[in-house]
């Protein structure tokens, strides 16, 4: 009975080992964006068996997208992170006298020309618009991304950019990652004072953005999305269970558009309703019926602009 006890032990402390392995591999590689030609990254359809393999037990080497630039004048800003990384933006102008500026921020793994069609839609109604690449995205400096928890400082030097313009009407946008950065840049400094925020499709805890990520595997959420955030936090020097954006939202008071798509595979519907729930200002909550995780702009244009001109106008 002891040898048997002995026995277990030993594969359950060998299984814990394992995990522990295999969930740092998968966060580094959640967490870390490589430069064009640093690492092998294939298509899915170019992928063998051992190459399926491979990302179940390392994970998955992913690129830095290239951004397809404006089919229209734009600006091109260059700004700097306390700790020396820089990051690339556009500022692109309205016709005519503008009605305030809007400011978007993309999801993870993605760029700033993949919201150009919301940034032209927000010119149509009249604002100019500011799109950034954040840290390790696009043409931005650096390669790890914390999903959200150092990035707020990207936000942050984005208002201040378009705040020294003169602006007075400031609105912030954005889209998965981007939506969670704006509820955690909104937590962390006070004099960031938007006139009004657009969320679309935030997760509600970092921890819960594992868990999407590791489903759309195949793979079970849990117990791997716990170790995943662990180590993810540990990788970088923070706290990743920290990173909670329905807790962040606390601190919204200003009014505050959250929209998510009814089909979404990655944030589901309690994780929306528990941000909706912790927004402490005016709020609306709009949901698409035929979108995923994927652009509301571009599935479901006309409620799209319907609903965002209707809520700038209020």
């Amino acid at each position: 009975m002891k040898k048997l006890t002995r026995i277990t032990l030993r594969i359950v402390v060998l299984l814990f080992v394992l995990i522990n392995i295999v969930t740092a591999f998968h966060a580094y590689k959640f967490t870390h964006f490589y430069d064009a030609g640093d690492a092998s990254v294939k298509k899915a359809s170019e992928k063998t068996k051992w190459d399926i393999t491979k990302d179940i037990l390392f994970g998955i080497n992913a690129a830095k997208q290239k951004n397809k630039e404006p089919d229209t004048a734009f600006e091109k800003v260059s700004l700097q992170t306390k700790d020396g990384i820089t990051l690339d933006g556009w500022y692109i102008k309205t016709n005519g006298i503008a009605k305030g500026t809007v400011l978007l921020f993309h999801g993870h793994g993605s760029k700033k020309s993949s919201v150009l069609h919301e940034s032209a839609a927000f010119r149509k109604l009249g604002y100019h618009t500011f799109l950034l690449d954040f840290r390790a995205h696009g043409n931005s400096g650096g390669n790890t991304t914390t999903i959200g928890y150092y990035e707020a400082e990207d936000v942050k030097l984005a208002y201040d950019l378009i705040k020294s313009k003169g602006e007075k009407n400031i609105i912030l946008w954005g889209i998965s990652m981007g939506a969670a950065t704006l509820s955690k840049a909104m937590n962390d400094y006070a004099d960031l004072q938007p006139s009004k925020i657009i969320l679309e499709m935030p997760f509600a805890s970092i921890l819960q953005a594992a868990e999407g990520r590791i489903k759309m595997m195949g793979l079970p959420g849990e117990p791997l999305a716990g170790f995943i955030t662990f180590w993810g936090g540990t990788e970088h020097g923070f706290w990743a269970f920290n990173m909670q954006p329905s807790e962040f939202v606390k601190k919204i008071t200003v009014p505050t558009l959250l929209q998510w798509g009814k089909n979404d595979p990655r944030v589901k519907q309690e994780e929306t309703d528990a941000i909706f729930k912790n927004l402490a200002g005016k709020k609306q909550l709009v949901v698409y019926e035929t979108a995923g995780h994927e652009s509301l702009h571009d599935k479901e244009q006309d409620k799209w602009m319907a609903t965002v001109n209707s809520f700038l106008n209020q």
